[in-house]
């Protein structure tokens, strides 16, 4: 009778192992799949997006969070840029404006309350800045650059002296002759008023550009450079305009 009872016993244990592993397999085989679809169905119901979608959200964040940083970059990111993928073009803007707002405020400071301003005068100076001096800006910068590659204090001293030298006259003779000529004058006017006002012009400004000569070559990189020796000439070119509108030197020229 026990061997009968311990017969049973087997026989159910079995047949209870049998139906746990029915079971078990049933549920990781064929419910598995019925049950990840009301995953997806209750996700769709509620808004919810699956895993996979996490990495589009991630991405939205990261682009607005890229415009924001670009929005608060401003006008001075737009610039720089601009400086660098069209620097002549925008050097050369930059002078001319530089010029335009020069040129106002040396006719206000000189000008009597009922004079007028004189537009075609602004015009020539804007004109300079755009044409000639804003792409040589550019230019002589670049092969300074290139002639004196390093900015330690010798190597400035070196740029400073061939500004001094060359560039500071040669472009000072240039304004004051193309001036005149815009304006009608013969050459034997040119000849006078560089005689009168070309002496003055470069010992004002040995006094003037040496510091700011130094501050741009030594502390700014190239591309860099024409803005600041223009924030610069902003003092310097009220000065210049002054001088090359004054009058006419008859007694000289005659």
């Amino acid at each position: 009778m026990s061997r009968a009872l311990f017969r049973h016993v087997a026989v159910d244990t079995a047949r209870l192992i049998r139906r746990n592993t029915a079971a078990s397999t049933d549920r990781y085989g064929k419910t598995g799949v019925a049950q990840s679809r009301p995953y997806f169905r209750r996700a769709k119901e509620t808004g919810v997006s699956p895993s996979p979608s996490l990495g589009f959200s991630s991405s939205s964040s990261s682009s607005s969070s890229s415009s924001a940083s670009i929005s608060k970059v401003g006008f001075v990111g737009w610039y720089l840029g601009m400086v660098k993928s069209r620097p002549v073009v925008t050097k050369s803007v930059t002078c001319s404006l530089i010029y335009i707002a020069a040129d106002l405020s040396s006719q206000t400071i000189s000008k009597t309350s009922s004079e007028s301003y004189d537009l075609v005068r602004t015009a020539r100076m804007g004109g300079y800045g755009l044409f000639v001096l804003g792409p040589t800006l550019h230019y002589w910068f670049n092969f300074m650059s290139r002639l004196f590659p390093k900015q330690d204090l010798i190597t400035t001293f070196k740029k400073m002296a061939m500004g001094q030298a060359i560039y500071g006259p040669t472009m000072t003779v240039i304004f004051f002759s193309l001036n005149a000529s815009l304006q009608g004058e013969s050459g034997s006017d040119i000849l006078a008023r560089l005689k009168r006002d070309l002496l003055p012009a470069m010992f004002n400004g040995v006094m003037y550009w040496p510091l700011c000569d130094f501050i741009t070559f030594r502390f700014f990189p190239v591309h860099l450079q024409p803005l600041v020796s223009n924030s610069f000439s902003y003092v310097w070119t009220i000065y210049m305009t002054y001088m090359a509108n004054r009058e006419k030197p008859v007694a000289i020229s005659s």
